[in-house]
């Protein structure tokens, strides 16, 4: 017999051995918002990764099987924890004081000779000239290996993950927004269970929910593969092809608060994939991507825009109108702003809460921040070039002084 693949479950979600429920919980989350198939469709390799940290969490978040893998290094549905306990002690709790019909036994080792395996995994010929290359651990992995799975119970839906697109007038003022999203919903026709009829006895098994397998020597019961130990079968839903679950693209409408951040995530509660008899479904999380806008720039709640003003406006003062948020549809709004005199371009001005409204806390607003960008005028008749020579004398300042006496 072939030895058990042993597989490293912790280093498979990234956690030490020594990592809580909690630990194990948020890890499995985080790699499978990563390699989920409705996130990667038609990625074999994202399939087969979210299938390896599935099993690995399905081991190590149930408290009896982590028990198990920690004493083996492998787990089977078919190893009862007491008796992987009794091997990890010295061997000896697999078939010895319980018997066959012990509770915690599944194995029968009735007139089975021991005497031609060491403990530490080596062996040696018996009289018969039965020899075995394994250690006791590589026996039981291979005895227990491929028993069969036991009934799959209730399975909670697994949580989903979009990107959405949003343009920056539903960002910053709120609004309904539309996606197709592809989710698991529970099969209509089985509801959830993946059977139809009627439970039938197990034509493998007789209704026992053990089968009696032999190897060499060896005698020992399973757990019946097709049955998983229930005694009774039913059949499969074609509906869900046994799953419990079908795959559906639907439409989803949301809204948007006013004020979403690009980057932002929302979820919703529920809108995740559909779990199975019954159980929880998983929920859906919504990463915001937030348009540009071609006048305004926004950082946090603050607006940010770029106003050009005249030489004569900047050097006397004066009252401009410029653009805000303040608007409706996709039009923005216009409001009154003081151009001290003497403003210099670069100059940056603050008008106070008529930035992004706050969606955390509302009644709150960032503000807008109007940056001075000084137009010179183009002049061409000689009327205006004599007064700009008079204005020139007139303030025979020179800007650059600071600068040369500095170099």
């Amino acid at each position: 017999m072939a030895p058990t693949q042993q597989k490293d479950y912790y280093g498979t979600l990234g956690v030490k051995k020594t990592a809580t429920a909690d630990d194990i919980r948020k890890a499995f989350r985080k790699l499978a918002r990563k390699y989920h198939p409705d996130v990667n469709p038609g990625d074999k390799k994202a399939e087969e990764k979210f299938k390896e940290i599935s099993e690995a969490n399905d081991v190590l978040s149930d408290d009896k099987k982590r028990k198990v893998f920690d004493q083996l290094g492998f787990y089977s549905d078919n190893i009862d924890p007491a008796a992987a306990g009794a091997y990890t002690r010295g061997g000896g709790g697999f078939g010895g004081g319980q018997g066959r019909g012990g509770r915690g036994s599944p194995v029968d080792f009735g007139g089975f000779d021991f005497s031609g395996f060491t403990q530490d995994g080596g062996s040696r010929a018996s009289e018969s000239g039965a020899g075995f290359g394994s250690s006791f651990k590589d026996i039981f992995g291979n005895m227990f290996n491929g028993g069969g799975r036991q009934a799959r119970g209730p399975q909670p839906g697994t949580d989903l993950e979009y990107q959405v697109q949003v343009d920056f007038w539903t960002a910053v003022r709120g609004g309904v927004t539309r996606l197709d999203i592809q989710r698991q919903e529970q099969c209509s026709t089985c509801r959830g269970t993946g059977a139809v009829g009627k439970p039938m006895e197990c034509p493998e098994c007789h209704g026992a929910g053990k089968v009696t397998q032999t190897a060499g020597r060896m005698k020992f019961d399973t757990q019946c593969p097709r049955c998983g130990g229930a005694g009774k079968v039913q059949a499969a839903c074609l509906t869900c092809d046994g799953e419990g679950v079908v795959t559906r693209r639907e439409p989803l409408e949301f809204r948007i608060k006013a004020g979403t951040r690009d980057g932002q995530r929302i979820r919703l509660a529920g809108k995740g994939n559909a779990g199975t008899e019954g159980a929880a479904s998983g929920d859906l999380f919504l990463i915001i991507k937030v348009g540009p806008h071609k006048l305004f720039r926004r950082t946090g709640d603050d607006i940010h825009v770029t106003v050009p003003v005249t030489a004569m406006e900047a050097a006397l003062g004066a009252r401009i109108e410029v653009p805000t948020i303040d608007g409706e549809g996709s039009h923005a709004g216009r409001a009154q702003l003081k151009i001290p005199p003497g403003t210099q371009t670069g100059q940056k001005l603050r008008m106070r809460e008529k930035g992004v409204p706050n969606a955390a806390h509302e009644g709150t607003r960032g503000d807008q921040i109007v940056e001075v960008v000084i137009v010179v005028p183009k002049v061409q008749d000689e009327r205006s070039k004599e007064i700009l020579r008079e204005l020139q004398k007139l303030n025979p300042e020179d800007p650059r002084e600071g600068m040369l006496a500095e170099a």
